[in-house]
């Protein structure tokens, strides 16, 4: 069975993700920085706490699936956490 390319990101916080290539490059920030070999040891988020970059990453992942009632659960959470996540399209050109 072959294996998936993954990609680190590293959070503001010190957290790594270890995520599919196909799943990290549904944000065009981090495309754009795999593009330009700015990887390296991973990518560093520094404005991204894990539990932010938690929550992209699951909204990157069903982006390549279908959505449907996800998204109503997706956005179930306290009024600051819905505010950032409001803000995380455009920090991760989503």
């Amino acid at each position: 069975m072959p294996t998936t390319k993954k990609i680190t990101l590293k959070s503001s916080d010190g957290e790594t993700f270890n995520v599919d290539e196909a799943v990290a490059l549904q944000s065009q920030t981090i495309k754009r920085m795999t593009e330009a070999n700015r990887i390296g040891n991973g990518i560093p988020l520094s404005n991204v706490t894990r539990k932010m970059l938690a929550k992209v990453i699951e909204d990157c992942k069903k982006m390549i699936c279908p959505r449907r009632a996800w998204d109503a659960e997706f956005v179930k959470v306290d009024q600051a956490v819905l505010l950032i996540l409001v803000m995380d399209p455009f920090l991760f050109g989503l």
